[in-house]
């Protein structure tokens, strides 16, 4: 039996980072874990109980394949409350996770041969996923100094069908102001193609709101998810919306791809989105987080970074003590316990040079991690 070349990607590095520390743990060692972007809290209680209570009246079957009614209109009801925009419940499709919605979005919106512009770094996934259904990726490499986020400058003379951007950014967290994203949605628009933005890191911001693609336009494709904010990463629930002529394409592909996104995740996503209390308790969390490793990194000799605006990651330049970031991370797991994930992941290009630490668990864990990364760094120099 063959293999298809479709199927030829290459491997989620931040996976199997994460299958090494599972070993160590196995093996009586304490990790700390800074690799995966994951919160270390459980679903809301609200959600978890929903659930319960859902468990023992319903059987949990099938839903429509655009997803509960119910949740729909929550979250189409929570552009209004975020962005002040007035939502449509019927252009929001429920999905199984972001990554389903990936699937979704690029075989309705794309033809086999179509090249997707993505900015690096940036996420591993897009260009696995794109490659996997004969889309061409074509990475854009952003700067330093536009804070790794494209610019239409950084597209000039690029051939694309659909532009690919994040804001929060994986791995940099950082984000795009009103102007910056009007300025990319009207360029991408300009030459007819498809925007797309993953908004998945939105509600975890610091200093400044996300802006949402749909607060300029409503001709783009928004992705969502319930991992980030919400706390639900192994619930598989995500969203999509999309412009009304665009959503039967959609629906048709998710009844025949997924039949329905989980049940039972949509009951508790749906109890989740009014958990605002336990859901700020989060935030405090990664505030305090975020200020010890903008402290605590520099102090122990990763000293190339910039803070984020959202998400909960630090991306840092390492290019200086090495050019094999995988190699690095490996060390720093075997010498220290501490898992972090290698910039190749995001950049194959520059991350070799690039290391991306999450934030995104305790605060003792926090505190304990660098820690240790300190006492590595100083046998380095």
């Amino acid at each position: 039996m063959r293999n298809s070349t479709r199927g030829s990607v290459d491997p989620f590095i931040v996976m199997e980072v994460m299958e090494a520390a599972r070993q160590a743990e196995a093996e009586g060692r304490h990790i700390i874990h800074m690799e995966v972007g994951q919160p270390g809290t459980p679903a809301p209680a609200a959600a978890r109980d929903a659930l319960t209570k859902a468990m023992a009246n319903d059987s949990l079957g099938y839903t429509v394949a655009l997803g509960l009614p119910a949740l729909r209109e929550r979250i189409a009801k929570l552009y209004g409350d975020w962005y002040n925009v007035d939502l449509d419940p019927a252009r929001v499709v429920v999905t199984p996770g972001s990554s389903g919605g990936f699937v979704l979005a690029f075989s309705a919106l794309f033809d086999a041969g179509d090249r997707v512009a993505l900015g690096a770094p940036g996420y591993p996934s897009y260009r696995q996923i794109l490659k996997a259904q004969d889309l061409v990726p074509v990475e854009v490499q952003t700067s330093a100094e536009n804070r790794f986020q494209p610019t239409p400058e950084d597209l000039a003379g690029v051939d694309y069908q659909g532009l690919m951007v994040a804001s929060p950014a994986n791995p940099s967290g950082t984000m795009l102001g009103k102007s910056e994203l009007t300025a990319l949605i009207d360029c991408t628009q300009a030459r007819g193609a498809t925007f797309m933005s993953d908004e998945i890191y939105h509600g975890v911001e610091y200093e400044a709101k996300a802006i949402s693609a749909l607060e300029i336009s409503d001709d783009v494709c928004v992705i969502n998810s319930f991992s980030k904010y919400f706390s639900m990463t192994g619930w598989r629930l995500g969203w999509l919306v999309l412009p009304e002529p665009q959503v039967r394409q959609v629906e048709r592909l998710a009844q025949n791809m997924f039949i329905c996104a989980p049940h039972a995740a949509q009951i508790a996503a749906l109890a989740a989105m009014d958990a605002d209390e336990e859901l700020e308790q989060n935030m405090t969390v990664y505030r305090k987080n975020r200020q010890l490793m903008l402290e605590g990194l520099p102090q122990a000799g990763f000293d190339r970074i910039a803070p984020p605006d959202g998400a909960f990651y630090v991306y840092a330049d390492i290019s200086h003590i090495t050019n094999d970031s995988r190699a690095f991370a490996q060390d720093i797991l075997d010498e220290v316990g501490v898992a972090v994930t290698p910039g190749l992941d995001f950049d194959p290009i520059r991350g070799g040079g690039t290391l991306r630490f999450s934030y995104a668990r305790s605060t003792e864990d926090i505190a304990e991690g660098l820690e240790r990364l300190t006492r590595f760094m100083a046998k380095r120099r």
